[in-house]
């Protein structure tokens, strides 16, 4: 809220340099700013009493935008990539998977291993499950397991993070 919008009887006020000035009336702290030129802020609206600054309002809002533009460029997006097995795979294509997966990890994305099943390999789920707990035990030495192996439908999947 700015200059006319602050309704409180009383406020907190901080001048342009950042010093005190003091608890006063609104309506005070407001001819305050305009002798100054510049605009009443509320800054703190839940303290008590609310904190205003004497600032320019346009310079504050440019300020902040740019504040968050330079935290949203610093924060790291984890994505999660996912790598598609069945259960006749064979050793090279497992090889092959896993090093897909490695590559993933080192990147900083969670791996999401899927043991997709199709119609009659429904009926061998727990031997299949060897598979994925094989695929674990060659990432080990770079990735945890996130998420153990469970059943959703007609696949079974796990999640691979990143060792700390």
């Amino acid at each position: 809220m700015i200059n006319e919008q602050i309704r409180d009887r009383e406020v907190r006020v901080v001048g342009q340099n950042g010093e005190q000035l003091g608890i006063m009336s609104a309506s005070e702290a407001m001819k305050m700013a305009r002798e100054a030129e510049l605009d009443l802020v509320k800054i703190a609206p839940t303290a008590k009493p609310p904190v205003c600054k004497i600032i320019d309002y346009g310079k504050y809002r440019y300020e902040q935008a740019r504040r968050e533009k330079e935290a949203k460029k610093k924060q790291k997006t984890i994505e999660i990539k996912e790598v598609r097995l069945s259960p006749n795979i064979d050793e090279n294509d497992l090889n092959t998977k896993v090093n897909a997966a490695r590559k993933f990890i080192q990147k900083g994305d969670k791996v999401k291993v899927t043991l997709r099943f199709r119609g009659r390999e429904m009926a061998h789920v727990q031997s299949s499950k060897k598979i994925l707990d094989v695929f674990a035990e060659r990432m080990a030495d770079i990735a945890a397991i996130d998420k153990a192996p469970k059943m959703e439908g007609r696949s079974m999947t796990m999640f691979l993070t990143e060792k700390r």
